[in-house]
């Protein structure tokens, strides 16, 4: 758990230079409705949400009853009940998305893409499934079938989120590569899953970015820079992220009740990565 001050000032600060454009933006609404201004201002909300991914706990209502109701009583005295907390949650969606933007690291020239899967049931509870019906969709990867989302990211050699995105489970991996990688520069390195002469050069033609997968067994070997072929067997570090992304911020559980919710919950798991001082990298000079 990192201190909760200086994740407290910058997203303040984000929120400062936020929530005046966001509200001129909205579209206005001829009902006259009643604003009360909530216990919780928007930066404190994002700040728990945010923390709780940082923390050690597994679910989000011990985590609020004893850590911010008990714990952090001096730093949020008029928190609310955990009831009415969660029913805020889809409020902060958009500030969420656009701060993820905010945290991303910058482009050095080598990157790393790959697509894992995120799980909203047990394959045996599909058909009961309703939450994300119309959503989420069947999927298959390495270790098997799958009922949920894909989460396709892009991660430098500091293991920094360059972009994220995701999709329903039953897209294919080259689909999101030209969104996701068009704001890039340099060599980005994939697995076999996205071998595709087509995009390869497309992307090499319109967005100067080189991409390098690695080839199926079935294809012929080709010729590669010997600075290329080590950084292509270092693609396991974007494997890493994946892994923590996963068992520290816990981005992937079965226990969402609302697709709101659900994207809320991976935001912050995302957000409380960037934030983590110490990422997996290669060291490269």
């Amino acid at each position: 758990m990192t201190s909760l001050e200086p994740l407290f000032c910058s997203i303040d600060d984000f929120c400062q230079v936020f929530e005046p454009q966001w509200q001129q933006q909205l579209l206005a609404s001829k009902q006259r409705r009643r604003r009360r201004p909530r216990s919780l201002s928007l930066s404190e909300i994002m700040t728990i949400l945010i923390a709780f991914h940082q923390s050690h706990y597994r679910h989000f209502k011990y985590f609020y009853l004893i850590n911010v109701r008990h714990h952090w009583r001096g730093a949020f005295p008029r928190a609310v009940s955990d009831q009415r907390f969660v029913e805020w949650m889809p409020s902060t969606l958009v500030p969420l998305c656009v701060y993820l933007q905010h945290c991303y690291g910058q482009c050095t020239g080598i990157s790393f893409i790959d697509a894992t899967s995120i799980k909203v049931c047990h394959n045996r509870r599909i058909s009961q499934h309703r939450v994300f019906e119309g959503h989420a969709a069947r999927g298959k990867t390495s270790v098997g079938w799958f009922f949920g989302f894909k989460l396709h990211l892009v991660i430098n050699d500091h293991g920094e989120l360059l972009n994220v995105k995701i999709t329903p489970g039953n897209t294919n991996d080259r689909k999101p590569v030209v969104e996701l990688l068009k704001e890039l520069s340099g060599k980005v390195f994939a697995d076999k899953s996205y071998v595709s002469q087509a995009l390869a050069q497309y992307l090499q033609e319109e967005y100067d970015v080189r991409l390098l997968a690695k080839p199926r067994r079935n294809m012929k070997n080709h010729l590669m820079l010997w600075r290329d072929k080590v950084l292509a067997r270092k693609r396991a570090l974007i494997e890493t992220v994946i892994d923590q992304l996963k068992k520290i911020s816990q981005i992937e559980h079965s226990r969402h009740r609302s697709p709101a919710n659900f994207c809320v919950n991976l935001l912050c798991g995302l957000i409380a990565y960037c934030h983590q001082p110490k990422k997996p990298s290669l060291q490269l000079d």
